[in-house]
């Protein structure tokens, strides 16, 4: 019988191909505040993409888990005095900003590596809680990650207000594929949108997200 690990991953993948119904949609499992052994359970159940808020939570669980190939995303606020950690160890950075970041995160990158994936963060709803760019500052910024070449811009990342009516949840999601769809006409190389969590990720898989982070859902209970 499958363990639980798997169970979960298997049950959260179902659900994201119903709806995705043949598009390329990437889980990232929300691994914060999970201790290794949980994220080393559900790699060995078949999951390599992971996200981390903390940058030195994550690169605790780096070191632990060096034998696991998984590609690391940061998905929580970045302090610029992090920016070297976050450039040298992680795969992914989904919450670019402010431009103070870019040429910190630009110099800091390895050469031997590729370039760091770099979404722009929006605060869609302006919420003083919430980090992100105003959707006004969205090509300013996304056009300085692309001019430095140890930066690869791929996108947007929201996390839109959770309103409790699925039909505003819906709208806000709708609001932010339209303005990917935008930044694309500019960058035509983009090709990931990050939004919808555990408790609407099937919402915002039905309005074009291509990456969906998912955390207790696919974990559970911390433990």
């Amino acid at each position: 019988m499958p363990d639980a690990a798997a169970q979960r991953l298997a049950s959260i993948r179902q659900r994201i191909a119903a709806v995705a119904q043949g598009r390329t949609a990437t889980l990232v499992a929300v691994s914060k505040t999970q201790p290794a052994a949980r994220v080393r359970a559900m790699h060995a159940a078949g999951q390599t993409v992971f996200g981390e808020n903390y940058v030195q939570e994550a690169l605790a669980k780096m070191t632990e888990l060096a034998d696991c190939a998984i590609e690391w995303h940061l998905i929580g606020p970045l302090q610029s005095n992090k920016c070297r950690e976050v450039a040298e160890h992680f795969d992914w950075m989904q919450t670019l900003d402010r431009a103070k970041l870019i040429p910190l995160l630009a110099r800091h990158r390895p050469d031997g590596r590729a370039p760091l994936n770099v979404l722009v963060q929006v605060n869609l709803d302006d919420e003083d809680s919430k980090s992100g760019a105003h959707p006004a500052d969205i090509d300013a910024l996304a056009d300085a990650v692309a001019r430095q070449p140890r930066l690869r811009l791929r996108g947007l990342m929201s996390i839109p207000k959770p309103w409790p009516n699925p039909d505003q949840r819906r709208a806000g999601f709708r609001a932010l594929h339209a303005m990917f769809q935008a930044l694309k006409q500019r960058h035509p190389g983009i090709d990931t949108l990050s939004m919808g969590m555990s408790d609407d990720f099937e919402l915002a898989l039905a309005e074009g997200a291509t990456m969906v982070r998912v955390g207790s859902a696919l974990f559970g209970p911390r433990g």
